[in-house]
């Protein structure tokens, strides 16, 4: 068995990755863009939307996120986290210069090449933007590709919204539809945004199932409560995908803990669309 990714590199040895640029984005929450130590890695290095990584301190451990920025933008690429354990403490710790490894990228991918010319429907809440930012910048530098998008994301609270300046961005875009909201109790008095459960705000936009992709991820309560919405407007289960990235530990199908059925999600997955999450059992 091969232990090489597409590219040529050992799957079980980590790039050296310098830490370019930390952006704090709520609180706990960071942003590194991450550029490669070796030139050479960078020029052969490739993936695609959805894909992850594991991100390690040496002598700490590793820990596993998508990569958040698109495979469009060349050079680095970027990660989003919540500092909630030792791996993550210790990524929160380093500087801006300091050096860390990236093992990847490992799983399958988004399949945008298949949604050319259609509708595209981005829900996700909290720090689950992090997985759909990816394929939302991915899809919108080439926007002449797809038809109208539409981005509904919500956080707790303000200070939770994480990406700040990029929702500016996508609010201000003529061909992009955002809405962004916070839960009641969440907003401040500048807020101008949605005051609502991010189901509810799906409810309230109604956007059309037909010919139209949407693509899910937040927590699990908002996800379960996001479901009948999408089925009352006409969403088959096959035009909703997710990624399950937060079951994985390994990246490679060893240790086991992404095991869900008969699927390894770190292997089968990330993403999968809900009419294949139907056959799995609930644990997911």
């Amino acid at each position: 068995m091969s232990h090489e990714c597409g590219n040529g590199h050992n799957l079980y040895v980590p790039y050296r990755m310098r830490v370019a640029k930390v952006t704090a984005e709520a609180p706990s929450v960071v942003t590194f863009r991450l550029e490669f130590v070796d030139p050479a890695d960078a020029e052969r290095f490739d993936f695609r939307a959805g894909q992850f990584g594991e991100y390690s301190v040496y002598g700490e451990g590793e820990s596993t996120f998508c990569i958040a920025s698109p495979p469009t933008r060349k050079g680095y690429i970027e990660c989003t986290f919540r500092q909630v354990g030792r791996v993550t403490t210790a990524l929160a710790d380093r500087d801006e210069g300091d050096i860390i490894g990236f093992r990847g990228p490992y799983g399958n991918v988004f399949p945008i090449e298949q949604w050319r010319g259609k509708k595209l429907l981005f829900i996700a809440g909290g720090i689950a933007l992090p997985p759909m930012r990816c394929v939302i910048w991915n899809c919108l530098d080439l926007r002449d590709q797809y038809d109208d998008i539409t981005i509904i994301y919500g956080a707790r609270t303000v200070a939770d919204l994480v990406y700040k300046h990029e929702l500016a961005e996508w609010g201000a875009r003529p061909d992009v539809t955002l809405y962004t909201t916070v839960d009641p109790g969440g907003q401040t008095a500048d807020w101008q945004g949605r005051v609502g459960f991010v189901p509810t705000v799906l409810e309230q936009a109604a956007p059309a199932a037909a010919n139209t992709i949407a693509i899910v991820c937040g927590p699990p309560i908002m996800i379960k409560l996001t479901m009948p919405v999408l089925a009352r407007l006409g969403f088959e289960p096959d035009q909703i995908f997710t990624t399950l990235e937060n079951r994985m530990k390994c990246g490679v199908g060893k240790c086991g803990r992404c095991n869900v059925g008969p699927v390894y999600v770190c292997k089968d997955g990330p993403v999968f669309t809900m009419a294949q999450l139907a056959g799995l059992p609930a644990e997911y």
